[in-house]
């Protein structure tokens, strides 16, 4: 009893210390105060947005008629939507998933088929300008999921379809059900795949003989080798199982320190593209100011007190 004590009494300085240590930075607080409020509505043609837990939002591909395909309107509105959740102080988390009996059958090629055929262009240079200025505003339609500070976790059912590989690439965190496939479709249509697959898959499978296969022939790539080979981490028997899970998954990471998983991500991110010297020294800097955010008080607090970490309330970020 009396170690205990003496441990208990040593926590309780530690935790003094860190308290006078400790001050939150004022842009922080500034920020949460700026964006507090009601988030941003939401209102779109192809998706359904929810808010499916504390902190948590479901975005739902939306256009099951048409096995939820990528049309003009699906390219403008993701950038839309997820330029607003990465301002929405009570969104911590996020769940992509599609409505109806399938993730999505890719690029809807009936309405979009004509855009690269019909470009505008006075002579082969100015078009080709065009083309690729447009195929840089597709890209920006995934990269967006990236950019978005808060974690993407993916729920993906039935098929997986060409720009639906490249969509969940760009996710955090990937689940799918048991009946679940993927296929990177582009090459069956005489294109290279150019939003995103080619270049984060082969990060994400870390087998580049496996992506290559994938790539030149358009296979399917079932649920057991999509888990495997750490395309996705969990798979479930059915999509009600699956969305359970990934809405679980998303409310435990939206009640840790919002600055502490945001930062994760970013530093992630950035560790993926550069060097480990690189990353070590963004990381550092990164730090410098980080760790005198309150948050490390509060989680101290709660871990001397024996309280689980979904009882501490952090502040909005």
């Amino acid at each position: 009893m009396a170690a205990a004590a003496g441990s208990g009494l040593r926590g309780r300085q530690l935790l003094r210390q860190l308290s006078a240590q400790i001050r939150p930075l004022p842009r922080f607080r500034a920020m949460a105060s700026a964006a507090g409020g009601a988030p941003a509505a939401h209102s779109y043609e192809t998706l359904a947005v929810s808010r499916a837990r504390e902190k948590v939002l479901h975005v739902e591909l939306n256009r099951p008629d048409k096995r939820n395909a990528m049309n003009a309107a699906f390219w403008r509105e993701m950038v839309e939507c997820f330029s607003k959740i990465a301002q929405d102080p009570e969104c911590h988390a996020v769940v992509v998933s599609g409505a109806g009996k399938l993730f999505t059958a890719g690029i809807d090629l009936m309405e979009m088929g004509s855009v690269f055929v019909m470009m505008e262009g006075d002579d082969t240079a100015r078009k080709a300008w065009n083309i690729r200025r447009k195929i840089r505003e597709y890209q920006e339609t995934f990269s967006v999921l990236e950019k978005c500070p808060k974690p993407v976790i993916a729920a993906v059912h039935g098929a997986c379809i060409g720009g639906g590989v490249d969509l969940i690439s760009a996710c955090d965190i990937r689940y799918c059900t048991q009946d679940a496939w993927f296929q990177v479709k582009e090459v069956d249509i005489g294109l290279a795949a150019d939003v995103g697959t080619l270049q984060r898959l082969p990060r994400i499978i870390g087998n580049r003989s496996l992506v290559n296969e994938l790539a030149f022939t358009a296979r399917r790539m079932m649920a057991p080798e999509a888990e495997s080979s750490g395309l996705v981490s969990r798979v479930f028997q059915d999509k009600p199982a699956m969305l359970e899970g990934a809405f679980e998954l998303a409310a435990d990471i939206a009640a840790k320190s919002p600055v502490a998983v945001q930062g994760t991500k970013v530093n992630l991110l950035y560790s993926r593209d550069h060097a480990v010297p690189e990353g070590l020294r963004y990381m550092a800097t990164w730090n410098m100011s980080m760790l005198q955010t309150e948050d490390i008080l509060k989680s101290a607090q709660a871990a001397l007190e024996k309280k689980s970490p979904k009882d501490v309330v952090y502040s909005k970020l």
